[in-house]
Parts: structure tokens; sequence; C-alpha cells
């Protein structure tokens, strides 16, 4: 039985090619009205995943539910609420990017060709492509293409969107104005599912996470819960590190050693902050500064995969 409260749920999701099993027992929930980050290194069935929401590929075992509906029994009822950016746009090259979203308008049987020309202005416009809509599609850039993917997604209204990486090629200010793009649709309701590598991209757009590891959930919640789960940094600014890691190390703390003027240690629960300063003061240590920070989204990624995130823009 599906909640009303999610948007997609699975159940046992699993997916093999061969003996090979790309997802296993996979069990998402993700909440309506969230901006859902689905991450994880590559080859940990992120894609297959998507590809079995959206129907494109079938499940080995398990259940899917998509808006409260099953998939694939229900597809052709659900799917026309659900917008997708997958695996990168693909368009007529010498079509321009306003008759390209007019030829996949008119390809969907649930879209009124009366509104068709305002509809396609308006998703042009809310990608911030409204001044190349007469140029021809291969003369777009990759963000440009990403953008027009983007619009493509938006002709109709969608109680759902699931992005496959929607800043993949855009410079600094069209990945703002996927953010805010997003941030917006969100706001109207609209419930986001964003894969993504781009660790800045997640952290400011995303109100809950999932994180895969080959193949498997390991670990699912808001993003608050998830920085919540990891351990404490005590961050200690002071000219004189070495004492200072002498310092830690003598309370059982593993201090960095790759800084000159900060360091820092993973602080054990039951250890508060002010047994550290104390031992720095009884040590001599001069401090400029102290703080403690929470677990970061890149710590927990990495507690949880055992791999490196990627966090360039």
């Amino acid at each position: 039985m599906s909640s009303p409260e999610f948007a997609i749920e699975t159940t046992s999701l699993s997916k093999t090619f061969g003996k090979q099993a790309a997802v296993s027992e996979l069990a998402l929930a993700v909440p309506r009205g969230s901006v859902f980050g689905f991450l994880g290194p590559n080859g940990s069935g992120k894609t297959t995943t998507i590809r079995m929401l959206l129907g494109l590929s079938s499940a080995t075992d398990g259940q899917i539910r998509v808006l409260g509906e099953q998939i694939p029994d229900a597809a052709a009822r659900v799917l026309p609420r659900v917008g997708a950016l997958v695996e990168g746009p693909a368009f007529y090259p010498f079509l321009s990017g306003r008759d390209n979203l007019r030829r996949f308008d008119t390809a969907n049987r649930h879209a009124p060709s009366a509104t068709r020309t305002a509809r396609v202005d308006a998703a042009l416009d809310r990608v911030g492509l409204g001044h190349a809509a007469r140029k021809a599609a291969h003369a777009y850039s990759l963000g440009m293409k990403q953008r027009l993917g983007l619009a493509n997604a938006l002709l109709m209204p969608r109680d759902l969107l699931v992005l496959d990486e929607p800043t993949n090629g855009l410079d600094p200010q069209g990945t703002r104005e996927v953010r805010s793009l997003i941030r917006s649709l969100a706001s109207d309701g609209t419930t986001i599912f964003l894969s993504s590598h781009l660790l800045a991209e997640v952290e400011q757009v995303c109100t809950h996470v999932a994180v895969m590891s080959t193949g498997r959930l390991v670990a699912q919640g808001s993003l608050d819960e998830l920085r919540a789960q990891g351990s404490e940094r005590v961050v200690v600014h002071t000219p004189d590190v070495v004492g200072a890691r002498g310092v830690l190390a003598t309370l059982g703390l593993a201090p960095d050693t790759d800084r000159d003027d900060v360091v820092s240690a993973e602080l054990p629960r039951g250890v508060p902050a002010e047994a550290v300063t104390a031992a720095l003061v009884r040590g001599n240590v001069r401090v400029r500064g102290l703080a403690v920070e929470g677990a970061s989204l890149e710590d927990r990624f990495v507690a949880l995969t055992g791999e490196g995130f990627d966090v360039a823009e």
C-alpha cells in the first residue's frame, strides 16, 4: 500500500544483468514537495534506478510506485505528470530550439495544440533561452542544450521532475540559474528527483538525500539528518600547530597534519569542546579561535561509500 506522503516509493527493487546485480533490494521513499538528491559514485546503480522509475527498463524484482501508482502497470496514466531529463538531451540538429520543442510537444498526445506556441515560449523563457529560440540546435553549446532539455521537461505542468545531472556543461551563471529554477519549481509544489555528482549543487538545493554504493542504498533522509549521523570536528586556529597537534593527540584525537595555521580533528562523542580548550591552555598553546563543526555531506559520503566526491562546480 503506497503512502500519499511520497512521490516515489520502491520496495525491494532489484535489477540484475546476467549474474551481475546493478541494484539490490532498494527501498526509496521520496517525500512529495521535496528536492531529493540521489547520490553515489559512478557504477553505484543511480542511472539504472532512474530508468526503472521511468519505465525505460524493467525491474528484475520488487515494486515501484510513482505518484501513488504502480510502475510500469500505470505508466501511461502516470508518466504524463512526470518530466524527465535523463542521460543528456537529444535534438534535431538543424531545427531551432523552438521548433525542436514544438515537434516534441506535437508528439505528446496529452499536449493541447491550442496552447502549444505559448507553452513553448514560456518554457524557453523559464530556462533563459528566449533569446536563442530561433538558433539551430547544432549551434547550441552543451550548457544551452542542457537547458533546452529542461525546457522540454517543462512544456506541460508536472507533479514530478526527474533530472539526471541537470547542470552538466553549464557555466557558473547557468548553474545558478538552474538552481534558482529548481527552487522555484519546488516552491510551486513540484517534487524534484535530482541525480548529481556535484556536492555544492546537492547541498545548496536539496532537502533530502539518498546515497547509493555498489547497487545498495546506504543512507536516506533529510540533509540535516544525514549530516547529524556524522562526527563533529574541532577546528583550532593557532600559530602553535605542533603544540596543538600534541595536545589533541594526548586527548585521544587524531589531528590533521597538512595545514600551517589550523589544526582539526574528529571530536568523538563524550569529548566536549571545553575539554579541548582547557587542554590547549594547560599546554601553553596560543589559540586564535576554536570552533566545532558538524559533519559535512562530503564527510558522510566518504564514510558511507569509501570514495571521494566531486566538489567542483
